[in-house]
């Protein structure tokens, strides 16, 4: 074997010990008055800044309790972290009075849904935040909008930030594990799939990751307003195509942006120049339909969307890829609702952006799909979730998830 000069050999050796490092990232958080050995000890007084790389936001109002921090309000905790995907592990419970934990992460991801302790119990819970950069690799990066760098400011900064909420959320301790070779599920779409960033808007997107364990990440990819051109044009399926692994996932959901802009004959194909570019890298290529407008006519919902779901069943068919008919599904569930309960689905005023309770539902269809379709993800769904049937929905009234901080003013998301 050819001996590397010296100098050649301290550069390589370097190099596998950043890579090395990098791929044994962890990252240790105490909030108790005994902190863990190896672990970092944090005081309710700790904000974030850049020089110690974590801390709480601004706004959070926490006070200790015997074995951690505890609050009547949300608050945010953010750990400064390169791109990549981390596995989050959670202490949670309080000694001193019963708990009951929401967590969201970055853009209002939903990851965790009330987890309930007794006094004095303590339980670990865990799920992966995928965490992203503009930059791409091999040059340039991709186009964000105004939005991206204002509300949505956690989608695309240099932190994970995760958002603690629910009637008493009590946190222990916090163990953040950068995960490389985990299956990751991309999300490619518009305003109904993005994560939106502020009340009472929500997305099917955003919904997903509360219901897939902590072997799968879901990188939501998907912005207001893209149609399958502007998104391409704006680098965001460059971004995905310079990450994804032959064992990723990547959702396809276009059309109310698109049907404004082009005929179906070219959404079809702009479709299938996503699909074959995606192909080349051997990953799982799932079409979704457009999740429907609140459109009724009497009881019925109407299809606002004349042809443009028809094509991305031609095109699921066409070159054989697993096709999830959200536009079918969402009629359904509207429709189970009546057109006056299905009000409550939707963000006041708006009949195509929903609240959190029609993207949890939404959610739920994804889900059933894809166990009902067998695809290789549907073991990853979480153990618990039920079966979902979108004719008989959870009911609106008894839905809760607490709402998220306003960090920022929230606009309308781009599209319609």
């Amino acid at each position: 074997m050819k001996k590397l000069p010296t100098f050649s050999l301290f550069v390589f050796l370097s190099s596998v010990a950043f890579s090395n490092a990098l791929h044994a990232q962890t990252y240790s958080f105490d909030f108790s008055a005994k902190p863990r050995t190896k672990s970092t000890a944090v005081k309710t007084d700790a904000m974030y800044s850049a020089e110690a790389g974590y801390g709480f936001e601004n706004g959070a109002q926490v006070t200790t309790t015997s074995n951690g921090v505890s609050s009547a309000k949300p608050f945010l905790f953010s750990v400064a972290v390169p791109e990549g995907n981390y596995r989050v592990k959670l202490t949670l419970g309080d000694a001193d009075e019963a708990s009951e934990t929401t967590v969201k992460a970055e853009t209002r991801r939903l990851m965790l849904e009330k987890a309930q302790t007794k006094k004095g119990e303590r339980i670990e819970r865990s799920f992966v935040v995928n965490v992203r950069r503009p930059g791409i690799a091999g040059g340039g990066e991709v186009k964000l909008k105004p939005r991206e760098t204002g509300e949505e400011q956690f989608t695309w900064d240099d932190k994970l930030t995760l958002e603690f909420n629910g009637p008493r959320p009590s946190v222990d301790a916090i163990d953040i594990e950068r995960v490389d070779n985990l299956p990751t599920l991309y999300l490619l779409g518009d305003s109904t799939v993005t994560d939106q960033p502020g009340e009472p808007y929500a997305s099917w997107g955003q919904m997903l990751p509360r219901f897939f364990s902590s072997d799968v990440s879901v990188a939501n990819y998907a912005q207001s307003g893209e149609s399958l051109a502007s998104s391409k044009s704006a680098r965001r399926l460059d971004k995905v195509l310079s990450l994804v692994k032959p064992y990723d996932y990547v959702f396809i959901q276009f059309g109310h942006n698109d049907m404004k802009a082009v005929d179906v004959a070219t959404y079809k194909n702009n479709l299938k120049i996503y699909t074959a570019a995606l192909a080349e890298k051997h990953v799982q290529v799932i079409l979704v339909t457009q999740v429907q407008r609140r459109t009724f006519e009497g009881g019925v919902i109407t299809n606002s969307h004349k042809g443009y779901p028809d094509a991305v069943r031609e095109a699921a068919k066409e070159e054989n890829l697993p096709l999830i008919d959200l536009h079918a599904m969402s009629k359904v569930f509207y429709e189970a609702l009546g057109p006056e309960k299905s009000l409550l689905a939707f963000k006041p005023g708006d009949g195509t952006h929903h609240n959190a309770y029609g993207a949890y539902e939404l959610a739920k269809c994804i889900v059933e799909t894809v166990r009902q379709a067998k695809l290789p993800l549907a073991k990853s769904i979480l153990a618990g979730v039920d079966s979902f049937d979108p004719a008989k929905p959870d009911a609106p009234e008894s839905f809760f998830i607490p709402a998220s901080p306003a960090m920022v003013s929230i606009k309308k998301p781009d599209g319609s």
